[in-house]
C-alpha cells in the first residue's frame, strides 16, 4: 500500500485541479439550473437539481477540499485548500449548509478518519449511534418507518448538533477545560442555553435564511407565487438533498460484512486492513458515475489515504482491490441501494456488525 501511494509523489500536476473543476461545475449548473426553474410552479425536478447541487456541494466539493485533497496541487488557489476554503464570509460562497465548516473538520476529518469503526471514539459508527433505536421494542415496522423520518431530515438533526458538539467540546479542552460527558443531541436546539444558541447562530440560523427566506424572496419581483413556488421547491430540494446524502454517506461503514474495532490499533499495516475491510465501496468508472455517487463510491481508497484528489482515487481503487485480492482481505463493493439494505439492518437490529481487536488481527 505505500508503494502504491508513493508512485503518486508529493506534489500534484494542475490536471488533478481541472477534473476538480469540471465536476464542480456540473454541480453549480444543476444548482442554476434548478432555481432557474423552480420559480415557475412547485416541481420535483426543479427541487431535484437544486438537491444535487447541494450535496455534490457537500460530498465531492467541502468532503475533499477540507481533506485538503488539493493543497499540493500546484497552482491551487487559496480557496481551493484545507484552511482557505469556507473561512469566515467565504462560507456564504464555498459551502452553506446546516453544518458549519469548522465543526465539519474536526468531527469528520480528525476523530471520524482518526479513529474509524471504533467503538466509542468514532462519533460516526452507525451501530452505536443508533444503539436505541436496535435496542428499542417497538415493532420492526416503526423502527423502519422511523428510520425514513430520520433520512429525511439528518443533516439537520444529526450532522449539524454533532459535529458542532463534538467541535465545541474540543475547543474548551484546548482552552484548558475538563473533560465532559458527551451531551445529547436535542440539546443543541435549546435556545436557553449558552450552547443552544451558539448552535443557532452558527448553524441553523445562517442556511434557513439564506435558502427558505433570502433566495425565495429574490423571485418576489416575478410575483408572490414565483416567490412561493421557490419556497416550495427549496424545502422539497431539502428534504432530497438529506435522502441522497443519507443514501450516499451512511452505509460507508454499517454492514454485516463490514468490521467495528474494540480497540486503537497498531502500526500502519494494521491501519490499512482497518480501512479497508471497515468501508465498503460503490460502483466506480467515469466522471458520471462517480458524480451521481457524490464521489463517496471510492470510500475504501478515501479512508486509505484521505488528502488526496478525486481523479486519484479513479486510478487507485482497481490497483488498491488487486492488492487486497492478492493478500487474502475482504475488500467489499456493492451497488449502493444493495449497501443500503445492509445499513438498515443494522439500524434496526436486524443484523450486527463484525467485531475485531488488534490481538485479533495479530493472531491472523
Amino acid at each position: 500500500m505505500s508503494a502504491l501511494r508513493a508512485e503518486l509523489g508529493t506534489s500534484f500536476e494542475p490536471e488533478e485541479l481541472t477534473h476538480f473543476h469540471k465536476l464542480e461545475r456540473w454541480g453549480r449548473a444543476c444548482t442554476l439550473l434548478g432555481y432557474a426553474t423552480a420559480w415557475l410552479v412547485p416541481n420535483p425536478l426543479s427541487a431535484l437539481l437544486i438537491a444535487q447541487g447541494s450535496t455534490t456541494r457537500w460530498t465531492m466539493v467541502a468532503h475533499h477540499v477540507t481533506h485538503r485533497g488539493y493543497d499540493r496541487v500546484s497552482g491551487v488557489p487559496a480557496r481551493y485548500t484545507g484552511r482557505g476554503f469556507a473561512v469566515g464570509w467565504r462560507r456564504f460562497v464555498d459551502w452553506l449548509d446546516w453544518i458549519a465548516p469548522d465543526a465539519w473538520r474536526h468531527e469528520h476529518n480528525v476523530l471520524h478518519h482518526g479513529r474509524t469503526g471504533e467503538r466509542v471514539a468514532d462519533p460516526d459508527l452507525v451501530e452505536d449511534t443508533t444503539g436505541w433505536l436496535r435496542d428499542s421494542r417497538m415493532p420492526r415496522w416503526a423502527k423502519y418507518l422511523l428510520v425514513g423520518i430520520i433520512a429525511c431530515t439528518w443533516k439537520l438533526t444529526y450532522y449539524a448538533p454533532n459535529t458542532f458538539q463534538e467541535w465545541r467540546r474540543s475547543e474548551r479542552r484546548r482552552a484548558g477545560g475538563q473533560k465532559e460527558a458527551d451531551s445529547r443531541l436535542i440539546e443543541a436546539f435549546n435556545p436557553l442555553t449558552v450552547e443552544g444558541r451558539a448552535f443557532w447562530w452558527t448553524c441553523v440560523l445562517p442556511y434557513a435564511a439564506v435558502r427558505f427566506a433570502l433566495l425565495p424572496l429574490l423571485f418576489l419581483p416575478l410575483g408572490t407565487w414565483a416567490a412561493l413556488s421557490v419556497l416550495i421547491n427549496s424545502v422539497l430540494a431539502e428534504v432530497i438533498t438529506n435522502l441522497q446524502t443519507f443514501v450516499l454517506i451512511a452505509p460507508n461503514h454499517a454492514g454485516d460484512d463490514l468490521y467495528r474495532f474494540d480497540d486503537r490499533g497498531t502500526g500502519r499495516a494494521e491501519y490499512y486492513v482497518r480501512q479497508v475491510v471497515g468501508a465498503a465501496n460503490y460502483r466506480t468508472g467515469g466522471d458520471v458515475v462517480d458524480f451521481l455517487h457524490g464521489g463517496l463510491n471510492y470510500q475504501i481508497e478515501h479512508h486509505l489515504w484521505p488528502d488526496l484528489t478525486l481523479r486519484q482515487y479513479q486510478w487507485l481503487q482497481p490497483r488498491v482491490k488487486a492488492l487486497c485480492e492478492k493478500h487474502g482481505v475482504p475488500y467489499v463493493q456493492e451497488g449502493v441501494f444493495r449497501r443500503v439494505g445492509k445499513l438498515l439492518h443494522i439500524m434496526v437490529g436486524k443484523t450486527s456488525m463484525r467485531r475485531m481487536s488488534s490481538r485479533q488481527l495479530s493472531a491472523g
